[in-house]
């Protein structure tokens, strides 16, 4: 440990470079729900804690599953054990989890009224999860970074309205078009209270933060842009770039984005997260090249996916094809020379188009995270 730091310094940066589109030796790996219920671990640890939010608000039980998974699989990086919805909970909507069940909101947010009494929350409700933060990447001891997260302003949105997940987003959508109004406080509030939420994290010890947009997808074009993307923007604008001298990525995940890349390319972040229907190489032609003259693109991203996680259930000789079509497709990464090895180019970060199902077999993602790391180092040995 430095004497400027309480923290171990990082051993394996791979993925933070790969974030910042620096030269790493292999292609980084890591999946979203990596923590979760496809392991027994997992389901061993819950059954203790007794139910998921008496695992998510206990320090020692949150910090025991998001390292689980690291002790079973070489990753590159751990993703902070919580759930995007302890945003709104800490608003006062009354979070729960039945087992079996998604989550559900004991109040929504669906008039005039209660649109009034929302406001960004004291972060000391939330204080279990940045003792958490602390506390795994102590645990971590440099070996890999932590990233913290939240839920997009969108996102939440759609739960808040709804009271629970949705097949047609029928009620936050009509709130959307029948009182616009509304829905942009709703979202302003939301923004502002998820910055406040990942700059809380980032010092408690979150080396990297990612929002993630999961529903931004169901929105019509034009809506999209209006209604999650701005306030995405709103959030970026204020979550810090660096922390304690340290530069912080900040990725974005948008599940069904891939029609609004070149929109989203516009966003003041390090990384694109992709879904299983965008092709790498496309978006890295879009997105992901410095590119000069009347299209250039002032700030090129690293890209982040995006294998479906559905091939997890295939055999092992077919995860490990389809591993090497997805890297096959993304192209060779940024190599920096040995004269400018601080050069910048594309990268690229391994993980799923979105999170590993729960019936997943654990052995499969042994097959997938040793087929990244060893197809891209031999790649790079052949450029």
């Amino acid at each position: 440990m430095s004497p400027t730091s309480p923290f171990a310094p990082l051993q394996n940066d791979t993925f933070i470079r790969a974030c910042l589109r620096q030269a790493t030796p292999y292609t980084p790996v890591w999946l979203m729900r990596q923590a979760g219920r496809y392991l027994p671990e997992y389901r061993a640890t819950r059954a203790l804690a007794g139910s998921f939010m008496g695992l998510a608000t206990n320090t020692d039980y949150a910090t025991e599953v998001t390292l689980q998974p690291l002790e079973r699989y070489p990753l590159d990086a751990a993703i902070l054990f919580s759930d995007i919805l302890t945003v709104p909970d800490a608003m006062g909507l009354g979070l729960s989890f039945a087992l079996g069940e998604g989550p559900k909101f004991a109040h929504t947010v669906r008039d005039e009224a209660a649109v009034a009494k929302l406001q960004v929350p004291d972060m000391n409700k939330l204080r279990y999860v940045f003792d958490a933060v602390t506390s795994i990447r102590k645990a971590l001891n440099g070996r890999v970074p932590l990233i913290g997260f939240s839920g997009s302003p969108w996102t939440l949105a759609c739960y808040m309205v709804e009271g629970a997940g949705s097949d047609d987003y029928r009620r936050v959508k009509t709130m959307l078009y029948q009182r616009p109004d509304l829905m942009h406080k709703m979202l302003q509030i939301n923004a502002d209270t998820v910055a406040a939420y990942l700059n809380c994290q980032i010092e408690a010890g979150a080396q990297a933060v990612m929002i993630f947009d999961s529903w931004g997808g169901v929105l019509a074009d034009g809506a999209f842009q209006q209604f999650s993307l701005a306030y995405t923007a709103r959030v970026l604008a204020q979550v810090k770039k660096e922390h304690a001298g340290v530069r912080i990525p900040r990725i974005v995940f948008t599940k069904g984005g891939g029609l609004w890349l070149e929109a989203m390319a516009g966003l003041d972040c390090d990384v694109l997260g992709l879904d299983w229907t965008v092709n790498l190489g496309k978006a890295r032609a879009l997105v992901g090249e410095s590119r000069l003259g009347a299209d250039s693109l002032a700030n090129p991203k690293a890209l982040q996916g995006n294998i479906d996680p559905n091939v997890l259930f295939a055999n092992p000789g077919q995860i490990e094809a389809e591993v090497a079509r997805v890297l096959d497709s993304f192209g060779t990464p940024h190599q920096a020379p040995a004269t400018h090895p601080q050069a910048t180019g594309p990268t690229h970060i391994f993980n799923l188009g979105h999170g590993i199902s729960q019936y997943t077999p654990p052995e499969n993602v042994a097959v997938l995270v040793d087929a990244v790391h060893a197809l891209s180092r031999q790649s790079r040995l052949q450029t």
